[in-house]
């Protein structure tokens, strides 16, 4: 079986082979796949040295899975090249998310949608994926009206550019290499992505949008704020949810803890809730502050927190081929 790693030398990249890794995902080849002006680098992986090759070359070699983190542009270009010869595509970029002949898939929600015939398979926003696999068992039970989200993202979300930023500016340089329109450190921008006709962004439509996609429910109202600060290690997002039938709050949890891929930590006497500096490097994502709202029925509050890099992208993709070997559909 080979496998192939499209933008293999990218933070999201790296963290898929980590992944990978820790999985022991079964293959019996691994193409590290990048840019023009990586080919020929080598990776050392698991002990053994790979030397990265082009898109053309991991097109030619007829990959069974392509793993893919490598932007919209490459992905739209280069997706449906290797789908042309029978390669399964999972992407991690925005293109295919909202085309609706693409499935976008959670594995713990929806990925029995996949068949066979699907050859190019989308991976959610990483805030979209978080807050959607916290509200699953919760929607199950108690159907949603309207989420209400306010994130706080990791500069991770933005790339190896924006942490390089960042921690120029806390080393105190003047005037460093600048990714966002001001400076991070020691500040919180409202800003994700392009802003759009309507003042949201893009990030706050994609949440928006994805949510009912992966649920397969438009009647839930979704209304987004998206907001990037200066941390490493995770997203963190306040969730208020309107549920369609009142709730009992241990059965919320009970109904949290006994679903997978989910670890509550919500303690506050003893100041235990989820931060991104505990969830960094973890697959889970974690939930706390669980509580009503009191100003309204039928509504609760709850803090969700994961690994943007790990769960939020490259272990969700991983996931997702996982399902797709097990299930016999590649």
């Amino acid at each position: 079986m080979k496998l192939a790693v499209v933008g293999a030398t990218g933070l999201v990249g790296s963290e898929i082979l980590e992944v990978l890794d820790e999985h022991n995902f079964p293959y019996d080849e691994l193409l590290l796949v990048a840019s023009e002006r990586s080919v020929g680098k080598q990776i050392e992986y698991k002990g053994k040295k790979h030397t990265v090759i082009g898109l053309a070359d991991a097109v030619a070699a007829k990959p069974e899975i392509a793993i893919f983190s490598a932007g919209g542009s490459t992905s739209l270009e280069w997706a449906p090249k290797f789908a042309e010869v029978g390669t399964v595509v999972v992407d991690n970029s925005s293109a295919w998310r909202m085309d609706p002949t693409k499935k976008l898939v959670v594995p713990e929600i929806n990925a029995k949608e996949l068949t066979k015939e699907d050859k190019i398979i989308a991976n959610p926003n990483c805030s979209t994926i978080q807050m959607v696999l916290a509200l699953e068992p919760l929607r199950h039970r108690y159907g949603i009206k309207r989420i209400v989200v306010s994130t706080y993202q990791s500069v991770t979300g933005t790339g190896k550019a924006a942490v390089d930023q960042m921690m120029a500016e806390r080393a105190g340089e003047a005037n460093p290499p600048r990714v966002y329109p001001h400076k991070i450190d020691m500040n919180v921008l409202p800003h994700i992505d392009v802003f759009q006709p309507n003042g949201y962004t893009k990030e706050e439509m994609k949440m928006i949008n994805e949510t009912k996609k992966i649920f397969s429910d438009n009647t839930i109202q979704v209304t987004s704020t998206t907001v990037r600060i200066p941390t490493m290690g995770g997203h963190s997002e306040a969730v208020n949810v309107e549920f369609k039938q009142d709730f009992d709050l241990a059965e919320v949890r009970s109904l949290l803890e006994s679903a997978p891929g989910i670890v509550v930590q919500d303690d506050p006497t003893n100041f235990v809730y989820p931060m991104p500096i505990t969830s960094h490097k973890k697959d889970e994502v974690f939930v706390g502050r669980l509580r009503r709202d009191e100003s309204q029925p039928n509504t609760l509050n709850m803090w969700i927190v994961a690994d943007n890099l790990r769960k939020g992208a490259a272990t969700n993709a991983v996931q997702i081929a996982e399902y797709l070997l097990e299930n016999k559909l590649v």
